[in-house]
């Protein structure tokens, strides 16, 4: 496990950003069991989990993107990370709707984005990858450049990495589900049987079921 991915396994598991419950799982709005659920929102009420993670994030966008010219968040979760994200690195930042507002100037995306410019989106979290790249879409359909995506968490689903190869989006995440398990575990909030079932879940999510 790479340091940076097991720093902020650790962190989210400690302020319960991510729980674990293969015994009781929690339902998704997809309907799906989930032995897990993340929300990264909780790290915004953490200074020094935010501050770490907006650090970390613009570190990365400047060593992997130094030609970016905007930081564009995808609404709701990633605006907050995002902006502060384009805070410490001092350029310009949009976020982009899941749909176009339904009143005054319509708008997808917020926020004074020019043709052409170089774009570097932000994500709190990466399930199917869906609206992550519908996103990019958008952007793309407004005449940005998009380097790539940074994300904090991945759940690392294959239909995911399918789709961000196949739209030719490169993307970064600051952690993803092995490190969260294995941290999990080296701290004893799981044991090995319930890795299996958390594994288990991951190769078939939308048929899984406790035991």
């Amino acid at each position: 496990m790479k340091p940076l991915e097991k720093q902020v396994a650790d962190k989210l598991l400690k302020i319960k950003a991510v729980k674990l419950q293969p015994k009781n799982p929690f339902i998704w709005a997809s309907g799906w069991n989930s032995p897990i659920y993340c929300d990264n929102r909780k790290t915004l009420s953490y200074p020094q989990v935010r501050t770490y993670i907006k650090l970390e994030m613009a570190r990365l966008v400047q060593e992997m993107y130094p030609e970016v010219e905007v930081i564009a968040g995808v609404a709701t979760g990633a605006i907050a990370i995002g902006a502060l994200v384009a805070d410490a690195l001092g350029i310009p930042f949009v976020y982009v709707r899941p749909k176009p507002k339904d009143h005054g100037l319509e708008n997808l995306i917020e926020g004074a984005l020019k043709p052409h410019q170089k774009v570097v989106v932000i994500e709190d979290l990466i399930s199917t990858g869906g609206s992550s790249l519908k996103a990019v879409d958008a952007l793309r359909n407004d005449g940005a450049e998009v380097l790539g995506m940074l994300a904090i968490f991945t759940y690392g689903f294959p239909v995911a990495e399918q789709k961000f190869k196949q739209a030719k989006v490169k993307l970064t995440t600051l952690c993803n589900y092995d490190a969260i398990l294995n941290e999990a575990l080296s701290i004893n909030y799981i044991g090995q049987s319930d890795v299996d079932a958390l594994q288990e879940w991951r190769t078939n999510p939308s048929e899984w079921k406790p035991e």
